[in-house]
């Protein structure tokens, strides 16, 4: 897979810009504040129909402008087509091969972008929400369906949770409770269920993966940890009960907090590296291996699930990475993955990659070749 041509209309600084793109390599160079991230974040915007630097969609848009577009050709799967974003105040509309989607949640996994941006070398030793954040994102690519429920999960709690602060003063809805309860137990479970054979499937190609970087040194394992007494052999059934039983035994104190006490929004994810726990224990070097590791083992896993390799995006991340591991990750992706790197300079990358690749000027939301 990967992106043919991009163009761009009252997008952050870009007023407007069309341009073709490598299959392989794509250096955007430019100074900070010139558009490179701004780039790279409207493809990420082609996957994911959201930016991953605000949740505030109003930023993307041009201030004078009433909205922008995003409209990108991919070629997948031995065809070409078109993909398009409109965001304006009025929302989001999303079209695919032309057609508008009904729900945004339909256009997900069209096109499969992973993104490696300096923060997420924080993804080991970053807060918890960060981890769910790197899973929803990765796992609705591969399992659109995924997305619907999470969405009808992240709803219900917040119906819940407002529930549960009126309780405080009246506590006369225990019928409604039980019944959001059973609601949101029902997603909980598939959300669960399908983390657990992500986390399987990505651990298996993270620990060849961190292996290799490590020289044979250091053995990952990666842990999902949940709110409930449960494991990744733990059928759906099994998970609705387990939820039934602790939400029963945690009602009062749920009442008394006035908040959903568990849940997938508060599970988590574990690192260990030769049986140590890497999250507090390890050097900064092993969590930025582990971290290298888990997106180098999303490529490999969304080429397996998807049947192509995904677009890779390197936002200012190699000044980042000492030379050891910034060569691993470009020996990787050498010659099989689309690859955009933004970059202030590539002076002191030297590697084949690299020499081999188109570059791209940024300059205040001009782009040029070369």
């Amino acid at each position: 897979m990967h992106l043919e041509q991009l163009s761009l209309k009252n997008y952050r600084n870009y007023e407007k810009l069309d341009i073709e793109f490598n299959d392989k390599v794509n250096v955007i160079i430019g100074e900070n504040a010139q558009g490179k991230t701004n780039l790279m974040e409207a493809i990420y915007v082609l996957a994911f129909t959201k930016s991953h630097r605000t949740s505030h969609e109003r930023e993307l848009i041009q201030w004078d402008k009433d909205y922008a577009k995003i409209i990108g050709r991919i070629y997948k799967r031995n065809q070409s087509f078109p993909v398009e974003m409109i965001i304006s105040s009025k929302g989001k509309k999303a079209k695919l091969n032309h057609l508008e989607q009904r729900r945004l949640s339909d256009f997900i996994g069209a096109v499969n972008v992973v993104m490696f941006a300096p923060e997420d070398l924080t993804l080991v030793k970053g807060s918890p929400q960060v981890r769910r954040r790197f899973i929803d994102m990765e796992l609705g690519q591969i399992q659109p369906t995924y997305i619907y429920h999470l969405a009808q999960y992240q709803k219900i709690v917040k119906q819940r949770n407002h529930l549960l602060k009126q309780m405080q003063f009246q506590n006369q809805n225990r019928a409604m409770l039980e019944i959001m309860t059973e609601q949101l137990i029902e997603h909980a479970a598939i959300i669960l269920e399908k983390r657990f054979i992500f986390i399987d499937l990505l651990e298996n190609w993270a620990k060849e993966i961190h292996a290799s970087i490590s020289r044979g040194l250091e053995q990952l394992e990666i842990h999902y940890r949940s709110t409930i007494e449960v494991s990744e052999d733990t059928n759906k059934e099994t998970i609705e009960d387990t939820y039934y039983r602790k939400f029963k035994e945690i009602q009062d104190k749920e009442v008394e907090r006035g908040t959903t006490l568990i849940g997938p929004h508060r599970d988590d994810l574990a690192f260990h590296v030769n049986n140590k726990d890497v999250q507090t224990y390890g050097s900064q070097g092993q969590q930025r291996t582990a971290a290298l590791s888990l997106k180098l083992a999303e490529i490999e896993l969304i080429h397996k699930e998807v049947g192509e390799y995904p677009i890779l995006l390197l936002d200012d991340v190699l000044s980042e990475l000492d030379d050891y591991r910034q060569s691993h990750l470009l020996n990787t992706i050498q010659g099989k993955v689309q690859t955009f790197v933004s970059t202030t300079s590539v002076d002191g990358i030297n590697h084949d990659t690299l020499n081999k690749a188109e570059l791209f000027r940024v300059t205040a939301g001009t782009v040029e070749k070369g």
